[in-house]
């Protein structure tokens, strides 16, 4: 394939915008090489600006679920947008998505509309800290919360240590009530508990985690974290940004049988505009501006466009009764097939998997944490990824990131994937 336009672009953008890109993973930085701008989609396919194409296992990194541009969609934004695209004011299309979700999501009774899930993350945590009146909260090692302060911490030097910054920008006053623990670990978090008695007003977690690649919650993991707030009068967040709506219609508290206390929404629920959300039971949303006093606000909040376009893809997965049978199917089909052509080349890798999120590490052993991320042959994982990007496979640009498949992708994209990676040269 040829990458001029997409190459020109590249560097025109490197003067304008920060590194080119207005995302770090979109910069190709992990996997190397120039990233490809696209011009349009539709269904299973990316078009780039030099007119080549692509099967797309990214889906805008989850929210196109239904594939690009569906049509019922599309139709829908174009008669929102004829009426205005934001008024700053309240509107019923606000009240009728909220009033949706309410009723299909378990535990939650309010729900507040942002603009995009760092703030809805950012927006639950201050409101977790009103509620309980402390200051301190849990957060694991690879799960990713967007890019608030109080979510960029890396790991101290043992599990009673407060994290340190890992972005310059980031004060150390911020990071000392950022607690970290390893995914999956139930110990540690025990001693989190132990060592700040008192002074933990939640834990916020994504239930499969997704920014590590795709890596499942093991041996109660999360019926555990339930346990623990309950024992120590701490709020219990589920980060499900990616998992809501997509792994279930319930989310992974659904999926789970596990009761979040708040909860955080994005993606899915925007249907491909920008959007987040954050949810709960009355007692504690009721602490929230204007009826309380924990302040958020924002003027895009609610925005029309993104409601309209979420709702309909909402009441879409909602009408379709066998929605999640037919993408977990697909997604279970790459994972077997694909499974299969690597242990026939002999290729050391683990595949995890969850409802229609996936990711390929090449691995000996059992990925369940974001140590045993880490240690995957990510150099392997670069290979494999630019040898699929040649032929027309477009994938996560990075070995820590998911797969996340869309109902648009049908048999005929899998036989397509499948033979390219049978052509995958391996050395």
């Amino acid at each position: 394939m040829l990458y001029q336009r997409s190459s020109a672009l590249f560097d025109e953008a490197y003067q304008y915008i920060p590194g080119g890109v207005n995302s770090p993973v979109r910069a190709f930085k992990s996997v190397g090489g120039v990233p490809i701008f696209m011009k349009s989609a539709k269904g299973a396919y990316m078009t780039d600006e030099d007119d080549n194409q692509y099967i797309d296992y990214i889906n805008s990194w989850g929210p196109a679920i239904l594939g690009h541009t569906h049509p019922e969609v599309l139709e829908a934004i174009k008669k929102q947008a004829e009426k205005g695209f934001s008024y700053g004011t309240p509107t019923e299309l606000e009240t009728e998505i909220a009033k949706f979700i309410v009723e299909n999501v378990p535990n939650i009774d309010q729900i507040r509309m942002v603009s995009s899930g760092t703030e809805a993350c950012m927006s639950a945590i201050r409101l977790a800290r009103g509620f309980t009146g402390r200051d301190k909260f849990i957060k694991f090692e690879g799960c990713y919360h967007g890019h608030s302060d109080s979510f960029l911490i890396k790991a101290g030097s043992g599990a009673a240590t407060f994290g340190n910054p890992n972005s310059p920008g980031v004060t150390a006053g911020t990071a000392k009530d950022t607690l970290l623990a390893r995914y999956n670990d139930i110990e540690q978090v025990e001693d989190l508990f132990r060592h700040h008695q008192g002074e933990i007003a939640a834990i916020i977690v994504e239930p499969v985690a997704g920014n590590m690649g795709c890596v499942l919650p093991e041996n109660n993991f999360l019926q555990n974290l339930r346990k623990l707030c309950d024992e120590n009068g701490a709020l219990l967040i589920f980060d499900e940004v990616m998992t809501g709506f997509r792994l279930a219609f319930g989310g992974a508290q659904e999926l789970y049988g596990v009761k979040a206390d708040l909860v955080t929404f994005g993606k899915v629920i925007g249907g491909g505009l920008p959007v987040g959300a954050f949810a709960g039971r009355n007692e504690i949303m009721d602490h929230l501006a204007p009826k309380g006093a924990v302040y958020q606000a924002g003027t895009l909040s609610g925005n029309p466009l993104a409601m309209r376009a979420g709702l309909t893809t909402l009441q879409l997965i909602k009408n379709d009764e066998n929605f999640y049978q037919n993408i977990n199917k697909t997604t279970e089909t790459l994972d077997f097939e694909i499974g299969k052509i690597l242990n026939h080349k002999s290729i050391p890798h683990r595949i995890n998997r969850k409802g229609s999120m996936m990711s390929v590490f090449f691995h000996v052993n059992a990925v369940s944490n974001f140590e045993e991320a880490a240690n995957a042959n990510h150099a392997l994982f670069n290979n494999f990824f630019h040898q699929l990007l040649k032929k027309g496979i477009y994938l996560p640009p990075s070995g820590y990131e998911t797969w996340f498949i869309s109902n648009s992708i049908k048999e005929k994209e899998i036989d397509r994937t499948l033979e390219v990676i049978r052509n995958f040269e391996y050395s």
